[in-house]
């Protein structure tokens, strides 16, 4: 008799459960959906990170039993026999170094860990062929491969038989027993080539990088192989569950807003604004200020993350009523407007300037007002990053979703539709985790794109009114002007911005 719960030849079938599994900076999470999408359960338990001046690192060892916690209490109450797969999304970059039996050898570098400011010269030389190739121009010290270089110049001591392992592969590495190839979206910052899909073992042989060191790498959606028993007693995932290679948190994140076909957007608004979209060809910028993940098929993920964003809220109004301030800043309406800038080290994401600093255009006479000048400038720096990407050939023209904590304010979803003139959908469940548990489903046979139709839903629609649309159109003008008075904003992608906004 075939199994009533087996994957149809269509589709991951309504009564299995699929397990995502998120890795954040503050939080290790599983969420349990069904087919359908609709979510089961799920448990998260928080993570602690140690921050000292440019450094940023966490203990890999937690990542692993807070995760194994969450699992375990999520799944307590579901039928076993109904868990089909799952795979797991981490932090861009995050990477440490292990022995050959998986055990963490150093602290888990975290994405935005910006320590090796020395390596990025030689990483820059050594690989600027591959880099421009593939659209970067040049690698952060927050990117994985100059924190490797990093590691491998400060510790001497390291073993000949060393692993690389990306935040994940510490996790795949647990629920196998054994070690598992990485998947191409954790490994990009690492300098995967995404085209020929190969380490560039030329670059990596000149920055003193042995190959043993690399770990083999998959395309995301990629069977890995399956839960071991000590890995089931430790989470409560059955043994022999399916594990599928995962993406990066921000592709996760796009995965479960469904924003996949091409032209499609995900803006994400937490901390900082992230945008994450989909073409049908590889998006090249020549300010290195966009980059591309291979999407599912022949798509590519073209991509941007801000240091502005909501994280101005908490910073500037910590332990206020932000309800009443909401209220209060939509009753009034004004047209004062702040450079949202949240991080001390300039911004990256419509521009690159390390110089940039906050800044307020317009009166705020109440708290209200300076409360509403920053989510008009998060709207403005939002418009403008649609208008960079489009500067560099990127369509942008498909349906767009709003995610993130931002998006829980309704008030502020609609000023940022009104200021883009855009139609958006905030969708009824969107998240890394959710993005997980679809993309592991999409294993069963169907297909990443067919598999989102199934399981996520749009949610909510917010249609921008046309009046106010030409109302804050002067607002954006006078911001994209200041940025470029500044000399943060190359001048040319302001006309192109400005001259999109009078059509």
């Amino acid at each position: 008799m075939s199994d009533p719960h087996a994957p149809g030849p269509n589709g991951p079938g309504p009564d299995g459960i699929w397990l995502g599994l998120d890795l954040g900076t503050q939080s290790a999470r599983c969420l349990a959906v069904d087919g359908t999408g609709t979510p089961l359960a799920t448990a998260a338990r928080p993570l602690t990170s140690h921050r000292a001046g440019n450094r940023h690192e966490q203990d890999p060892h937690t990542w692993w039993t807070a995760l194994a916690d969450a699992c375990r209490e999520a799944l307590t109450g579901l039928d076993p026999s109904r868990i089909r797969g799952l795979a797991i999304d981490g932090t861009s970059g995050t990477l440490l170094l292990a022995d050959p039996h998986g055990t963490p050898l150093t602290p888990g570098l975290m994405y935005d860990d910006g320590r090796a400011t020395d390596q990025t010269d030689a990483i820059d030389a050594a690989g600027a062929a591959v880099w421009q190739e593939l659209g970067y121009r040049t690698m952060p010290p927050s990117w994985a491969l100059p924190k490797l270089r990093w590691l491998l110049e400060h510790d001497p001591t390291l073993r000949t038989d060393t692993r690389l392992l990306h935040q994940v592969d510490l996790i795949t590495w647990k629920l196998a027993g054994r070690q598992l190839p990485s998947d191409a979206s954790h490994a990009l910052k690492t300098g995967y080539h995404l085209i020929a899909e190969r380490w560039p073992h030329d670059v990596m042989d000149t920055l003193g990088i042995p190959t043993s060191l690399l770990p083999d790498v998959v395309r995301p959606g990629t069977v890995l192989g399956t839960v071991c028993p000590d890995a089931a007693d430790a989470t409560g995932i059955p043994a022999g569950t399916t594990i599928v290679a995962g993406m990066t948190d921000g592709c996760a994140a796009q995965i479960g807003a469904g924003a996949l076909t091409p032209g499609a957007w995900n803006a994400v608004l937490g901390t900082t604004l992230v945008l994450k979209g989909s073409s049908d060809h590889l998006v090249r910028d020549p300010a290195g200020v966009v980059y591309c993940h291979r999407g599912p098929g022949d798509t590519w993920l073209p991509g941007g993350a801000s240091s502005s964003g909501a994280g101005v809220i908490s910073q500037y109004f910590h332990g206020e009523n932000l309800d009443v301030l909401t209220e209060q800043a939509a009753a009034q309406d004004p047209d004062a407007v702040a450079y949202p800038l949240v991080s001390t080290g300039g911004e990256r994401f419509p521009f690159r300037a390390p110089e940039a600093e906050p800044f307020i255009l317009g009166a705020t006479p109440t708290r209200a007002a300076e409360f509403h000048a920053y989510l008009l400038g998060v709207a403005c720096l939002e418009r403008l990053c649609f208008d960079y990407l489009d500067h560099l050939g990127a369509a942008t023209d498909g349906p767009l979703t709003f995610t993130g904590g931002g998006a829980r304010n309704a008030y502020w979803c609609r000023l940022r539709a009104d200021v883009l003139g855009r139609t958006v959908h905030v969708p009824e469940h969107a998240e890394g985790a959710l993005g997980m548990a679809v993309l592991a489903a999409a294993s069963a046979g169907a297909g990443l794109p067919a598999t989102v139709a199934t399981m996520v839903r749009p949610g909510t629609e917010i249609r921008p009114d046309p009046h106010r649309t030409t109302r804050h159109l002067p607002t954006y003008h006078r911001f994209v002007t200041e940025l470029t008075r500044r000399g943060w904003l190359d001048p040319a992608v302001a006309d192109h911005a400005l001259r999109r906004a009078a059509q």
